[in-house]
């Protein structure tokens, strides 16, 4: 570093201050003994210049700061040595460094190996590879990570700082929406010594945090600094949900994921998950604050277990064009979002209609913007409202129809995607009937299938429905040809391959256990499957029937079905 380099001949150049932002600490490293406390945080030796030393001192001897202010005491009380005498230093310790950050002996560092299955290939997981990432221990024996820290988990394990033992945990809760998981552990030992965290309000902007964690670059706890310097709605990766948000400016690696964040007063404040990384943009980290988080704790004590944020089940419209909003009927005073689309699965689906306004949310009045009040100086999306909502509570929403004000007490429920964002690996459902291969589109599938930039490549009517399309009812799936399984009897059908499926003998395939139960139940003489771009699959039903067996066999599947799908 600089500091080492010889310096010209001149003044003495003046000790630099500690460099605080970023602190890698040791825990097995030994006591220091000779280092002023500056030069311990820092691991930096301020080196004097070469010029004459100074009278009042010995040569070859520093003055730092702390020195010089210890003397000056020393000379008040009458204490003052010889020209060779050397005035006595303050020790520090490394429990001294340590509590620069309070609470820091209450994050643990989280490993964790992941099975993933192959959902292009169900029947079958990937191998399994591991991780590390950090946690922090909250009341009630529990521990908080992220929910991609310990996806797929085929066991977990926690480390204590300071500590060489890794005890066992088993995983109580995964948020995926929120990427906030729930840990525990049995073994008592794990819990002797270990204080959990207090959380804070939420900050306020320019408010400074330290992230603390076992990031990338080292096996040692890591605490790097900064301020908060964006409050907003933002987008959720892992859960591919839309919450609230804090940007810092403070440094998050791979391994911070699931370490807290404290503000000045050592409570915490969030959980690190996610930072941005683009060539136009330099230390942008996001932190999980704590309203989303004492949201995820409160719903798994309510319920046992982690029931999501509700929604409002709609997609609405910006009434800022002034020509808009007198087509609406609305009048000058009057503010809110217009109504686009309602969810069928929503609960509040036959209350309201396509092109009502919505003027307030529990009392709070939207904007045309739909943004709300949300602190001094600050707007925010009206879904924070709802957000703060639990599945199953109500909410007055008041309504703009036809010039007519109206009221409506609505229940909040959770989002029944058509094509889900996440699914269990033990929840995977499959369908091997005679040569065909059937599966329910979801997003993990259509990244195995087409890879990280699935919204690129994948077909263009899949997107489409991705993006676009509602589910009518709960059970509703997407059901396509995976891929036809080579046979004899299925000769021309080789290149279907993602293509879904409409029907089955005439009748709508609602979901693959609907599939499933008609053609196992059918009698016909054929076995006929109407299928996207008005293609079809006809095949003679007791030749294809009697075929299964050995398909199945020929490709080591144990199984035509999945257990769920099983009558």
């Amino acid at each position: 570093m600089g500091e080492n380099k010889k310096r010209k001949r001149g003044p003495k150049p003046k000790t630099p201050e500690p460099n605080t932002a970023t602190m890698d600490i040791d825990d097995n490293a030994p006591l220091p003994t000779t280092e002023p406390l500056a030069d311990a945080g820092t691991s930096q030796t301020a080196r004097r210049g070469r010029g004459r030393p100074r009278k009042s001192e010995a040569p070859n001897i520093t003055a730092s700061p702390e020195r010089r202010n210890l003397r000056h005491v020393s000379e008040q009380n009458g204490d003052v040595g010889g020209v060779n005498s050397e005035p006595p230093l303050m020790v520090p310790s490394w429990e001294s460094v340590a509590r620069v950050v309070p609470a820091m002996d209450s994050v643990v560092k989280v490993f964790c190996v992941h099975t993933e299955p192959n959902f292009s290939l169900p029947w079958q997981r990937k191998r399994q590879y591991s991780s590390s990432s950090s946690g922090f221990v909250i009341g009630g024996r529990r521990v908080l990570t992220n929910a991609h820290s310990v996806e797929h988990h085929t066991q977990v394990k926690l480390k204590k700082r300071g500590s060489e033992t890794k005890y066992l945990a088993t995983v109580l809760a995964i948020g995926t929406e929120c990427d906030i998981a729930m840990l525990t552990v049995s073994d008592d030992e794990f819990w002797e010594g270990v204080s959990p965290v207090e959380f804070g309000e939420l900050p306020a902007l320019q408010d400074a945090v330290t992230v603390v964690g076992y990031p990338i670059g080292g096996d040692t706890i890591s605490v790097t600094s900064g301020v908060v310097s964006r409050m907003e709605i933002l987008s959720y990766v892992h859960g591919s949900t839309e919450l609230l948000g804090l940007q810092i400016d403070a440094a998050i690696n791979s391994g911070n994921s699931g370490g807290p964040a404290f503000n000045d007063k050592g409570t915490c404040v969030g959980i690190a998950f996610q930072s941005l990384k683009h060539e136009d943009a330099e230390n942008i980290g996001y932190v999980i604050p704590t309203p989303v988080i004492k949201h995820f704790i409160t719903d798994y004590e309510k319920n046992g277990t982690y029931t999501g944020f509700p929604i409002i089940g709609i997609e609405w419209q910006k009434m800022e064009n002034p020509d808009l909003r007198t087509s609406m009927g609305m009048k000058a005073d009057q503010k809110g979002v217009r109504i686009r689309r309602i969810e069928p699965t929503a609960p509040e689906s036959h209350l309201l209609q396509p092109s009502d306004v919505i003027l307030s949310f529990d009392g709070v009045n939207i904007a045309n913007d739909g943004t709300v009040p949300f602190r001094h100086g600050e707007r925010i999306g009206f879904s924070y409202l709802v957000s703060q909502k639990y599945t199953g509570d109500s909410a007055v929403v008041k309504v703009l129809r036809k010039s007519q004000i109206l009221e409506f007490n609505i229940k909040l429920g959770t989002h029944k995607r058509l094509i889900p964002a996440h699914i269990m690996a033990n929840l995977l459902p499959i369908i091997s009937l005679v040569d065909l291969f059937f599966s329910a589109v979801s997003v993990p599938y259509l990244r195995s299938e087409y890879g990280k930039d699935y919204d690129f490549d994948a077909p263009v009517k899949l997107l489409d429905k991705h993006l676009h399309a509602m589910a009518e009812s709960v059970e509703e799936q997407l059901v396509v040809v995976s891929q036809v399984l080579v046979a004899d009897i299925n000769i021309g059908y080789e290149d279907i391959v993602n293509t879904q499926v409409l029907a089955f003998n005439g009748k709508p395939v609602k979901n693959l256990k609907n599939l499933a139960s008609m053609v196992e139940s059918c009698d016909d003489d054929y076995l006929k499957f109407d299928l996207e771009y008005n293609q079809m699959v006809a095949l003679r039903t007791k030749t294809a029937k009697a075929a299964t067996l050995d398909i199945l066999l020929t490709h080591c599947i144990p199984s035509a079905m999945s257990d769920d799908l099983k009558s």
